[in-house]
């Protein structure tokens, strides 16, 4: 069961070590198979020089227990169960604590766009979200995360997919695509907008965002039927 799925969840968690993105076992990556109803993660607390194929957990969409596999899924499964469910156009879900996206999360701060490298990939400020109750952080508190997530999104008033990311406030970046590998595209592009942002408004630190209809034109020209980079 579920064989093509976790191998690519297995190549999804290598992919964001080899990227950088991943120090020790901070991140995981996770993709759904609708049709069967799954999603395929990391396991907890393994090392990804232990990770292969077998070690990928098989955990039911709706209910949430572990269908195939003999180790304890993320403890951040029940935050991308909540992404899975909330946004049904999502493939894939991506957590790291990559150091630039982690810092703004920390600061809790949005991440504004402040280039065209960003509005290539985010059709707009990646927010952050708001700050866990008390009864949120000693409860559900990884579903509360992803609810905040969600929230955060839906605040913004654009498709998950036009904006496929989001800090959690005090912890670090959840980013997502259609597919597990584009959520990998993503969170690299994540970290290095993050990256650039930090510079830029270390020389101009009144800098603003940029006009709002050369970030569209730049979204659309990768993004949606209208779409004209690369070869079609």
């Amino acid at each position: 069961m579920g064989t093509d799925l976790r191998a690519r969840v297995l190549a999804a968690n290598l992919a964001i070590v080899d990227a950088g993105l991943v120090a020790l076992t901070f991140g995981n990556a996770s993709g759904v198979d609708r049709a069967a109803g799954v999603m395929a993660i990391k396991p907890s607390g393994i090392s990804y020089e232990e990770l292969d194929e077998g070690a990928i957990v098989l955990v039911d969409l709706t209910s949430g227990d572990v269908v195939e596999g003999e180790l304890r899924p993320s403890s951040d499964a029940p935050t991308h169960l909540v992404l899975y469910r909330q946004f049904p156009q999502v493939g894939g879900v991506v957590h790291t604590h990559s150091p630039f996206a982690t810092a703004w999360a920390q600061a809790g701060r949005d991440l504004p766009c402040l280039g065209t490298t960003h509005a290539d990939h985010f059709n707009g400020a990646v927010p952050v979200t708001r700050p866990l109750t008390g009864d949120e952080i000693e409860q559900a508190y990884e579903e509360a995360t992803g609810v905040a997530v969600v929230e955060s999104i839906e605040r913004a008033g654009v498709d998950p997919l036009d904006l496929p990311a989001a800090l959690v406030r005090g912890h670090g970046p959840f980013v997502w695509g259609a597919s597990v590998a584009d959520a990998v595209e993503n969170a690299i592009a994540l970290e290095a907008v993050a990256a650039l942002a930090l510079r830029a408004l270390s020389i101009e630190s009144q800098l603003g965002e940029i006009d709002e209809r050369l970030r569209d034109r730049h979204f659309r020209r990768k993004h949606g039927p209208s779409r004209y980079y690369g070869q079609q």
